[in-house]
């Protein structure tokens, strides 16, 4: 079997002891990689009701199956951990560098156990692994951590984390070199191990199975992703999307389908900043279109990407001070951006900075600054600063206070919106926009409905990259669905059934999502099958996804979630948005629950959402349907 090193690194960093596991063949070809091997490593060794800040939590890192043979945009590695922001299941990708050279250092997982006594970092260089004492990288950012590193070791890949993860933010990242592992509070799961950093080298090549046909697809699908050969999205633009990135749409997602939440999600609509312009049809300055030929200097792409949506931004002498940020991606757009309403780009960039170098997620901390603006206009949260809507200098003072929970102010927020609304209480938990602990991305549901569902069942908690359901939202059509209408809820079950395992698959070959021409399952199985030699058929390769996917949702329901969890804030069923295009819209709280029935009934999951015995028995997973009996036993 080629594409695998057959190998697991395991380092516990109580007892010093470096272990290498071997993989079975059938480990192999029934979890395939990335987050495939992460859910199965995590499900496996974290026992349930295990703190996710304790020792006992373990930090499993994977690339994709397919990274390593230079594939386009075959680049994404999955952290894998119990999650301090949810207490559910943990799951981040990047586009990182070090999970290329994990997989040239000749392993295809690395497992974090236990806690070292004193700050450390894991060096790895092949066949050379050892725990080193950091002492000296402890207190620094995420720039300097990595500058300091190659300083001593030489071109070294890292991932490290700020001041952020060494304070245990449960919304703190993972930096890998310009790109972040975000979601979940990876960051603080580092952190609670003492361990600042993770430093590799790798000198491999990665063994192919076949190297005509691998060189034959690469050629395929390298002109799909320039444009240049046929694509399998119509709508696929990559010359848009390379020069302007993630917001590459935002002036749609404003005018046309309301989507881009703004003021804490009361609406889907930029109003303050399209109030500003003398032509409605001009561009606000989060628009890319706008800012890119202002800012722009030069790309930092992942790795093997033929279609970069990296903007890096330059801006000197600013209110804000120098910046220097590779974004902000659509997603800083809209957290710091639509749902704080500021409105320059620049404030938003250097929140973007602040996030990357000390070590946030800018998803998470946004939303949590705009729940806080609207908890203090309304009386509920008391500060030295104005936390006002459209205030850009109290934002980021704000965000800087929670980077080192600094004060009241900081150590309310430091934690995420969840943290902070039980203990604000007064209501405000009715505004604060999370599923699960996980505020969601810039997708608001009330104009793309679909997207609502998606959202609520995601098992790391509100994720629009679980499904990527809103390209079908707002594409009408997406792969084998045609024909779908966006303000409508009902319908949606089965192709977001179909979506999340397709997306999970794309999480375990390692391929990037944003490459809508690969968005496709024929396209990754026949890679697959050059790397590897599975010689694998379709049907196997979907239940592949769907095995890895029911895996993830088990282990939250070992954890005591249900379909309690599986919902939305009470914002979007009570309040009606306030302006724009879909001015007045609420989302039916009795379409969503029955559309959710659906769902679960689409899945083989029982009115609960907990998976019945014969769907775990169907994808192998025997051994988890009498964990699950256990938990209904004892319900």
């Amino acid at each position: 079997m080629s594409g695998y090193w057959k190998k697991l690194l395991e380092v516990d960093l109580t007892s010093g002891e470096i272990k290498k596991r071997e993989l079975s063949d059938d480990f192999l070809r029934e979890y395939i990689g990335g987050a495939g091997f992460t859910t199965k490593i995590i499900y496996d060794e974290v026992k349930p009701g295990t703190d996710p800040l304790g020792p006992e939590n373990v930090l499993a890192v994977a690339p994709g199956s397919l990274v390593g043979p230079k594939i386009p945009t075959a680049s994404k590695t999955t952290f894998g951990f119990k999650a301090p922001q949810t207490g559910g299941y943990g799951k981040t990708i990047v586009g990182a560098k070090m999970g290329d050279y994990l997989k040239k250092a000749g392993y295809d997982a690395l497992v974090v156990k236990g806690r070292a006594d004193k700050p450390s970092m894991i060096v790895i260089e092949d066949d050379d692994v050892k725990i080193v004492e950091a002492d000296h990288l402890w207190g620094l950012d995420t720039r300097e951590t990595d500058k300091k590193i190659k300083e001593e070791y030489g071109r070294y890949r890292t991932a490290v984390i700020g001041p952020a993860g060494e304070k245990l933010s449960r919304i703190s990242s993972i930096e890998c070199e310009d790109r972040q592992a975000g979601k979940g509070g990876g960051g603080a799961v580092m952190g609670s191990k003492n361990l600042k950093a993770i430093a590799v080298k790798g000198t491999k090549g990665v063994p192919v199975d076949d190297e005509e046909k691998l060189k034959e697809l690469n050629t395929k699908w390298r002109k799909i992703t320039t444009g240049k050969g046929e694509t399998a999205d119509d709508s696929f633009s990559p010359e848009n999307q390379i020069n302007y990135g993630t917001g590459e749409a935002m002036a749609a997602k404003n005018k046309v389908y309301a989507c881009f939440p703004t003021r804490n999600w009361q609406a889907g609509y930029f109003k303050r900043a399209y109030d500003k312009l003398d032509d409605p049809d001009d561009r606000i300055e989060l628009n890319p279109r706008y800012w890119v030929d202002v800012y722009r200097d030069g790309r930092r792409p992942c790795p093997y990407c033929t279609k970069p949506c990296s903007q890096y931004f330059v801006a000197k002498d600013t209110p804000y001070g120098d910046i220097e940020v590779d974004g902000p991606e659509y997603e800083t757009q809209y957290s710091f951006g639509g749902a704080c309403e500021i409105d320059s780009i620049e404030a938003v960039s250097k929140a973007n900075e602040i996030c990357d170098t000390l070590g946030l997620d800018t998803i998470s901390a946004g939303l949590t600054i705009a729940w806080a603006m609207e908890a203090y206009e309304k009386g509920m949260i008391d500060t030295d600063i104005e936390l006002e809507f459209g205030n850009a200098k109290a934002m980021l003072e704000a965000l800087r206070r929670m980077v080192f929970k600094e004060g009241e102010l900081g150590k309310l927020l430091g934690d995420g919106v969840y943290e902070a609304c039980k203990k604000v209480g007064q209501g405000s938990e009715k505004f604060a926009i999370h599923v699960k602990g996980m505020p969601p991305a810039g997708f608001e549901v009330r104009g793309v409905k679909g997207m609502a569902l998606a959202f609520a069942v995601a098992p790391r908690g509100a994720d629009h990259l679980t499904s990527c359901l809103y390209a079908l939202e707002m594409g009408g059509s997406y792969w084998d669905f045609e024909d779908y209408d966006r303000t409508k809820l009902e319908g949606k079950a089965f192709a977001l059934k179909a979506m999340e395992d397709l997306m999970t698959l794309y999480d375990m070959t390692g391929m990037c999502k944003f490459s809508r021409g690969l968005m496709v399952d024929k396209g990754q199985l026949e890679l697959l099958n050059a790397v590897t030699g599975f010689d694998m058929d379709l049907s196997e390769f979907i239940r592949a996804g769907e095995r890895v996917y029911n895996l993830s949702k088990a282990f939250n329901i070992r954890e005591g979630f249900g379909r309690k969890d599986d919902t939305l804030p009470d914002r979007v069923f009570e309040d009606e948005i306030i302006y724009g295009p879909t001015k007045g819209q609420t989302l039916s709280r009795r379409k969503f629950e029955e559309e959710l029935d659906r769902y679960y009934d689409t899945r083989g999951w029982d009115e609960e959402g907990i998976p019945l015995k014969n769907t775990l028995k169907r994808l192998d997973l025997s051994d988890v349907a009498e964990d699950i009996g256990s938990v209904k036993e004892r319900k």
